[in-house]
């Protein structure tokens, strides 16, 4: 087959959707098919739409090019579109109806949380060909070799790493950890190691911030402590409390967006300041528990390549049945006005 996905790859540290078209482009031709991020082609037998928004720096096209693409190219291609953003992740109130319209021209809905799924639901979206597939780090770079458990002798040593440096990341409980290691009952017990972009009003005293890394070097940067922290709010799903489980760090994570998807039998949950501490304290408690059962995580991006490519094959299989519930109506004022736009455009 011959697939296009809608990102446009960025070398270095970047967010979890550029990782996640990385592992999926390497998987995908490591299995011989052929993977493009533009739309020059007329022979392409599945589109992905990650990111249909002209403004975002990793979009490669938007829903209004894949329009135009089925309409004047090739009418056959199938077309998937992968949600994995929201409004609610950084208090913005444009996202969610712009990506209910954009996904008009899929045939296949993807979502990367059930929590995702349902708030789309609850604000209009009723597509009926969805499907939920995890995400997943890659296991040859985030993997345990090499990382030491905690022996609770010493320090214990938190992390935590984030892109993007929107205040919902969690930097309140960040910063409330750092406070925290102030304190006399917590000064001789804890560390905490924050990488990557920091929020513009993030004060941290005791913290060591490192800089955004990727790659290998974020993998032995994450291994050097013994414990995954994310506060992340409304976190669609999250490549970083992924990545830290992968190296065989215990979670500890809030009970916020589809992060308790993700992290649930592998950490302690918390819900915020209240109850952070308290949290802290039992998964010190059940550390050694919980360790020995991070070797079963399950989510890594073999399992989650494997799933879209299964998708892939059996709509290829079942085309026909796609292209007749397809109603792409052009008289209809959505795809007349997008139409109108694309062709003005050039």
């Amino acid at each position: 087959m011959k697939i296009s996905i809608g990102t446009n790859i960025k070398e270095g540290p970047w967010g979890g959707g550029n990782l996640f078209a990385v592992n999926l482009k390497n998987f995908l031709e490591d299995r011989g098919h052929e993977v493009i991020n533009n739309l020059s082609h007329d022979d392409i037998d599945i589109i992905l739409i990650t990111e249909p928004r002209r403004t975002s720096e990793s979009s490669a096209f938007t829903h209004v090019d894949v329009l135009n693409y089925l309409s004047y190219v090739n009418k056959e291609t199938l077309v998937v579109h992968r949600f994995n953003e929201c409004d609610e992740r950084k208090n913005t109130k444009y996202v969610n109806k712009y990506l209910i319209n954009a996904n008009k021209v899929a045939d296949q809905s993807i979502f990367v949380s059930n929590w995702l799924k349902e708030l789309y639901q609850a604000q209009g979206f009723n597509r009926t060909n969805t499907n939920i597939i995890y995400a997943g780090a890659d296991k040859k770079v985030f993997n345990s070799k090499d990382y030491k458990a905690w022996d609770q002798i010493e320090k214990l040593k938190i992390v935590t790493h984030h892109w993007g440096a929107n205040w919902n990341k969690g930097f309140e409980i960040y910063l409330f950890l750092d406070n925290l290691i102030s304190s006399n009952k917590w000064t001789d017990k804890i560390e905490f190691t924050y990488i990557g972009n920091v929020a513009d009003n993030a004060k941290f005293k005791n913290t060591n911030v490192v800089k955004p890394l990727s790659g290998n070097e974020l993998s032995e940067e994450i291994k050097k402590s013994h414990l995954y922290l994310t506060a992340s709010i409304n976190e669609p799903s999250g490549n970083h409390h992924i990545e830290g489980a992968q190296c065989g760090l215990p979670l500890l994570y809030i009970n916020s967006g589809g992060t308790p998807e993700y992290c649930k039998d592998f950490g302690i949950q918390f819900t915020g300041i209240n109850d952070f501490e308290v949290k802290l304290e039992e998964l010190i408690k059940n550390y050694k528990k919980i360790s020995l059962a991070m070797k079963n995580y399950p989510r890594n991006s073999d399992i989650m390549c494997e799933d879209y490519l299964k998708l892939f094959n059996k709509m290829f299989e079942e085309k026909p049945k796609y292209l007749q519930q397809r109603n792409l109506d052009y008289k209809n004022s959505f795809f007349k006005r997008v139409l109108f736009n694309q062709t003005r455009s050039k």
